[in-house]
C-alpha cells in the first residue's frame, strides 16, 4: 500500500488548500472529475472547500470515452454530468492518477466542446511520470515514479468499500 486513507485524506486537503490560494478563493472556480474515481476526489475536493469556505463549488463528472484516441468509437451513452456553464470559469480537472497524460488531453477536448473557460488546471492523486504529451499537472497529492512494468491502483470507499493507493507489480 502507497497510500492509507489518512495519507489520502491529508493529500486531499492539501489539493484542496493549493486550489483555494492559487486561484485566491473559490470565485469563478469550478471542478470537474474524470469518471469513475476522479469524479469523486472532485466531490471530495468540492466537500473540503465547502467545510473551509462555506461556499458550494460546482462540480460536474467527464465522461472521456469519446474523445481518447486509443478506443474505437463506442454506442454506449456519454455519462458527462456538468449541469453548469465553464464558458469563462477557471476549471479545475480532477483525476486520481496521471500517467502518459493522454487521459488529460481527452478531458481538455471534452471541455472545449462544452464551452470556453478561462483557463484549466489539473489536479492528480498520484503522478506516475511516463508523459507522451506536454501535460503537468498543478496540484499532486503524491509523487510516485513506477516502471512500466507497475500498475497503481486507487480505491475509493465510494466505489470500492475502502481508500487506498496501491502499486501492483505486472505478472508476466
Amino acid at each position: 500500500m502507497i497510500m492509507d486513507a489518512s495519507a489520502m485524506e491529508r493529500a486531499i486537503t492539501r489539493i484542496t488548500y493549493e486550489i483555494l490560494e492559487r486561484n485566491k478563493g473559490t470565485e469563478g472556480v469550478c471542478l470537474v472529475g474524470i469518471f469513475s474515481r476522479g469524479a469523486v476526489l472532485a466531490k471530495r475536493i468540492s466537500a473540503k472547500i465547502q467545510s473551509l469556505e462555506h461556499v458550494t463549488v460546482p462540480c460536474g463528472a467527464l465522461d472521456i470515452t469519446p474523445y481518447r484516441d486509443d478506443k474505437k468509437d463506442s454506442d454506449l451513452p456519454e455519462k458527462t454530468k456538468i449541469n453548469f456553464d465553464i464558458n469563462g470559469m477557471r476549471v479545475v480537472i480532477v483525476d486520481d492518477v496521471i500517467c502518459t497524460g493522454r487521459t488529460t488531453r481527452a478531458a481538455i477536448d471534452a471541455l472545449i466542446t462544452r464551452g470556453r473557460p478561462d483557463c484549466i488546471q489539473l489536479a492528480a492523486l498520484v503522478d506516475r511520470g511516463h508523459r507522451e504529451l506536454p501535460i503537468r499537472p498543478d496540484y499532486v497529492g503524491k509523487n510516485l515514479p513506477t516502471s512500466g512494468e507497475e500498475t497503481v491502483r486507487v480505491k475509493m470507499t465510494e466505489l470500492d468499500n475502502a481508500d487506498g493507493v496501491f502499486l501492483y507489480a505486472e505478472e508476466g
